[in-house]
């Protein structure tokens, strides 16, 4: 009985962001446990499994969400959890202070953050009513908890701007509010909250990086296949009788 509660095998899963460094990692272990997955990104890369399929899509556009579904119910029959992991940002660098960023970067880097996901659940809600039952994972942040340190970013240049702890703080609202909404249509909503997951192909600021490990219990910051287990266990039937949950993997950051 047990050894069966996270397989995922006939389920269709959709990841948005699919190609991203947590992205790529969480579609990857939802194939190996059984599901079949749709990538869904605009960047194209090699797929890493046979059960991985891709579609390409843009998560700004409603238009591209409509399409991404149609291909995903057409090719494999139905869609059973949707994995919300895409984002995307403005408001970076110099002009990214409260007091220096415009209006057109906050409204993108809140779209970015809390649009997408908006977007994407309410497009694949008639599929999962089709199926009879449905699972969404959204991708909060521990910066939708907790403000980011000004002091451990100095010139690091990967300061965190105000428009992206904002939306996923928005993210793990909604996530809540689709929770309790949609429970009569047999859909589970619930989410996860990274903390620190320093992509090493991209940032190697060694200063920063230790000055970020720190900020941690553990001391270290997590690799990409460490947020891909409470994926898997969301997304199957060991968190059956979980909906409006939010699980915190960030090394500790956020308990003290």
């Amino acid at each position: 009985m047990f050894e069966k509660l996270f397989a995922l095998d006939g389920k269709t899963t959709v990841v948005t962001g699919g190609n991203g460094y947590l992205g790529s990692s969480v579609a990857r272990a939802l194939a190996e446990f059984g599901a079949t997955v749709v990538v869904a990104d605009l960047q194209k890369r090699e797929l890493e499994h046979e059960r991985m399929h891709a579609i390409p899509c843009d998560v700004s556009d409603t238009d591209s969400i409509r399409s991404l579904f149609r291909e995903a119910d057409a090719a494999f029959g139905r869609i059973d959890v949707l994995v919300n992991c895409a984002t995307y940002g403005a408001g970076y660098g110099t002009l990214g202070t409260v007091e220096r960023m415009s209006d057109e970067d906050w409204r993108k880097g809140l779209d970015g953050a809390a649009g997408t996901v908006f977007r994407c659940t309410r497009e694949v809600i008639p599929y999962m009513e089709k199926v009879g039952r449905g699972n969404i994972i959204n991708f909060a942040s521990m910066y939708g908890v907790v403000s980011p340190d000004p002091s451990i970013y100095g010139d690091s240049g990967a300061n965190n701007p105000a428009n992206y702890g904002a939306g996923k703080a928005a993210v793990l609202q909604f996530t809540r509010y689709c929770a309790a909404h949609l429970a009569g249509k047999g859909i589970r909503v619930n989410s996860v909250t990274p903390g620190p997951f320093p992509n090493p192909h991209t940032q190697q600021n060694e200063p920063f990086l230790e000055k970020l490990a720190k900020k941690t219990m553990l001391g270290r910051g997590g690799t990409a296949e460490e947020i891909a287990g409470p994926v898997v266990f969301l997304a199957s039937d060991a968190s059956s009788y979980m909906t409006g949950a939010n699980i915190v993997v960030d090394g500790g950051w956020t308990a003290w």
